[in-house]
């Protein structure tokens, strides 16, 4: 586990920030197997925001031998998830977000709890990792967080566009009375928030793209008592974290054509 992690911070503020969780070479393998991998992006569907454009995301509920699967098994992830949230947890599910250069869109104000609590999950004892996979940036969307939100308890959501946010006169009073935070991250920098964090991105208008790995964890405790779209408790067997690189690596390898010889 990161020796940066400090919990009584994640629960004061609802999120922590953990420069540089992942290894800058971990990161660039990370990226060229997330640009190569066309099973990730042929699964990808579009969410769009209130204005109608959309942000791109590739979900999966399972975990396999590739590099998310590794980095979502990490000692060094879920030891900081299980730190921060107080006991064992698993795997809810990963993403993939991929806010392109000027057509990337929004994300609207929402806790994820406003849809995980839907789930069957009775508690917000839940939580994610954000992995910036390209710079984070104002200009390009980053995460916005209200800092201290998760106090505030599961808001009602509805629909604002393709999306589910929150309820808008909550989210105004809000953003009178907790300060607002642009996470800004260098590529292998994370952010764990809580399930109840109310948080947003603005559209990209940049010439930059800003791609994420977002990992999403449940509390053993907090078992859905109902089936839904994502996993009830099953054990996370955690891997060494040793087994990114070396799991990425040889993914990468599938991914990529062989190149061709000289003549």
């Amino acid at each position: 586990m990161p020796s940066a992690i400090d919990v009584p911070v994640f629960q004061r503020d609802g999120f922590v920030i953990v420069r540089g969780l992942l290894s800058a070479e971990e990161t660039e393998v990370l990226g060229k197997v997330a640009h190569a991998d066309r099973a990730m992006a042929e699964s990808a569907y579009g969410r769009k925001d209130g204005q109608g454009l959309p942000v791109t995301l590739a979900l999966r509920n399972e975990l396999s031998d590739d590099i998310y699967s590794a980095i979502c098994r990490s000692r060094k992830v879920v030891g900081a998830m299980e730190a921060l949230l107080d006991g064992e947890v698993y795997h809810y599910h990963h993403k993939l977000i991929l806010k392109e250069p000027r057509v990337g869109g929004a994300w609207e104000w929402h806790q994820d709890y406003g849809y995980w609590y839907h789930n069957g999950c009775l508690l917000p004892d839940m939580g994610s990792c954000l992995i910036a996979i390209d710079r984070a940036t104002r200009e390009n969307g980053c995460l916005q967080v209200l800092r201290g939100s998760q106090q505030i308890g599961r808001i009602d959501h509805g629909k604002t566009g393709d999306q589910t946010g929150a309820d808008l006169q909550r989210v105004e009073i809000a953003l009178q009375r907790f300060e607002l935070v642009h996470v800004e991250l260098e590529p292998g920098d994370a952010v764990l928030f809580h399930a109840n964090l109310l948080h947003r991105s603005d559209q990209n208008r940049s010439e930059h793209s800003r791609w994420a790995l977002i990992c999403c964890y449940n509390t053993r405790r907090n078992d859905p008592f109902m089936e839904s779209r994502h996993p009830r408790y099953s054990p996370l067997e955690q891997w060494p974290d040793d087994r990114i690189l070396e799991t990425g690596r040889r993914q990468l390898a599938q991914l990529q054509p062989t190149a061709k010889p000289q003549a």
